[in-house]
């Protein structure tokens, strides 16, 4: 269940906080005009998500036009607009089996998609990165990810990590909440970013060991699961959005 400060958040809350998600994507410059996805698992057993309607640029969703869906991607409430189906194979599986997931989200940033095609993936050696050490899985490229024979392949490949690298593509991150959600995507986004720049730096990196690796692991999930951490990132992001919004109206 999506929670902020370890209380569950009814359908209304998220709705109000997945629409600042979208609107956060496209603030810092991730968006793909109409394309790639957010979804949250809503309140209930049968595994209902809302997720962005299909054609809507991002900074048009608000909390009442985005739509609910259930685990095969069809609609459970009227809407005048569809979803995109390239996404329901990748969220609905994982709503679907992953009980520790509330949100996932999915992007292809130029530096995310160029550490995609690499055959290493993410590399541990900086900052961010080695915060991932561990928590990353791969999964490799069949095209668009349309149909429903893609579904189990996905889900194994994803296995108990919460990052997966959607190898020639891009990457999909899934968390207990839509705030450890924004975190983790941030963090991998400054993960490839770094590693793009130090590649263009030129010069051999220097490697951390696992040792060290662990440990950073280890210390900033310890940080993202305190509960309230990933409330005070996103929150904060989102204060600065409105306050550049604000500014600029």
């Amino acid at each position: 269940m999506a929670t902020t400060n370890q209380q569950p958040l009814d359908e209304a809350a998220l709705r109000r906080q997945l629409t600042d998600f979208y609107h956060l994507v496209v603030h810092l410059g991730w968006s793909e005009i109409i394309f790639n996805h957010i979804s949250v698992r809503v309140p209930g057993p049968e595994h209902h998500y809302l997720m962005n309607p299909f054609g809507l640029l991002y900074e048009e969703i608000t909390p009442e036009n985005l739509i609910k869906v259930g685990i095969d991607g069809k609609l459970v409430e009227p809407s005048p607009y569809p979803g995109n189906p390239a996404g329901f194979a990748l969220h609905g599986v994982i709503h679907e089996n992953r009980p520790d997931v509330a949100c996932v989200a999915h992007t292809h940033t130029n530096p995310v998609s160029a550490v995609a095609v690499k055959r290493e993936g993410i590399s541990h050696d900086n900052f961010y990165g080695a915060q991932l050490f561990g928590r990353v899985a791969y999964h490799d490229f069949e095209g668009i990810t349309l149909y429903d024979d893609e579904r189990d392949r996905m889900l194994q490949s994803l296995g108990d990590k919460h990052v997966l690298v959607l190898r020639n593509h891009g990457i999909a991150v899934a968390e207990r909440s839509i705030p450890a959600t924004f975190t983790l995507l941030w963090t991998v986004q400054r993960a490839a970013e770094i590693q793009c720049m130090a590649g263009q730096a030129g010069g051999a990196d220097t490697p951390l060991s696992d040792e060290v690796r662990q440990r950073c692991a280890d210390d900033a999930l310890r940080l993202a699961t305190s509960g309230s951490f990933s409330d005070m990132v996103f929150n904060a992001s989102v204060r600065r959005m409105r306050a550049q919004q604000a500014r600029s109206a």
